[in-house]
């Protein structure tokens, strides 16, 4: 999560779920370009608290969502951050650092092995960069690796994040088999009647899934989830204090171009 936006109320753009955030009476706010929730109704610390005894929901659609294809995919990335990338088994994730020729952090962000067998093109990095970062991530790959492979951004996707103890409970009655996944697995799933690929990751410290999903089926997929008893929407200002709790970085704040991976 980083926010170096300074749009205005008039130019922020909008995720597929800004309607439904306003039913729910959400507060809005900008954030990387954005109008995003902070908070609902019961309020930041009512929200921390479900969301570390039950489950929250999370509107993370600001967030950059790309892909890497061809069979020099992973081999291209692991010249741009210092994390095996050529060893992932398929199926799984990992989180790296994104680095200037300096060393310095531009980004960090998650990536996951898709390479399936039936995949034409022999090889599938689907990443997840921060919103605020994600114009100038992208740019930064097309142009260092993008004759080594496809950089294909996904502008067509949300990216919903279900976190906490309860996640897995409410998810499963969506989508049967998701609680076999382990941390840092993942696939694609039907949730819902929704084509959805899901990992179990998130940044909260809690178990709980990451899920991308077409963004003309987020609202749908959204209503389902919060339909779930265990379920209650989360806004930003929750998910900044759950990660403060779990020790986990905040791009902009805790790292940026002046860190390197040592500090």
């Amino acid at each position: 999560m980083s926010d170096t936006s300074s749009a205005t109320p008039e130019n922020l753009l909008k995720t597929p779920l800004h309607d439904l955030h306003v039913a729910l009476g959400a507060r809005m706010v900008p954030f990387a370009g954005y109008s995003m929730p902070v908070q609902y109704p019961a309020g930041l610390m009512a929200e921390h608290h479900h969301t570390r005894q039950a489950a929250g929901l999370f509107d993370v659609s600001h967030m950059g969502q790309l892909r890497l294809v061809g069979p020099d995919s992973a081999a291209a990335l692991e010249t741009l951050i210092p994390v095996d990338v050529i060893d992932l088994p398929v199926g799984k994730q990992r989180y790296g650092l994104l680095l200037n020729d300096e060393g310095g952090i531009i980004d960090d962000l998650m990536f996951f092995n898709r390479d399936y067998a039936n995949h034409a093109n022999g090889g599938d990095i689907f990443i997840i960069v921060n919103g605020a970062c994600k114009v100038g991530d992208i740019a930064h790959i097309q142009q260092k690796i993008g004759t080594r492979c496809e950089v294909i951004p996904m502008p067509e996707r949300a990216l919903l994040a279900l976190q906490g103890p309860q996640a897995v409970t409410a998810l499963q009655r969506l989508a049967p088999g998701v609680e076999k996944l382990v941390f840092m697995s993942g696939g694609r799933f039907t949730v819902a009647g929704c084509d959805c690929f899901l990992t179990r990751s998130g940044y909260t410290g809690e178990d709980g899934f990451e899920i991308s999903v077409q963004a003309s089926q987020a609202d749908t997929l959204a209503r389902a989830l919060l339909a779930q008893p265990e379920v209650k929407p989360v806004g930003l200002g929750a998910r900044n204090s759950l990660r403060l709790e779990a020790g986990l970085c905040l791009y902009g704040n805790d790292i940026d171009t002046t860190t390197t991976p040592v500090e």
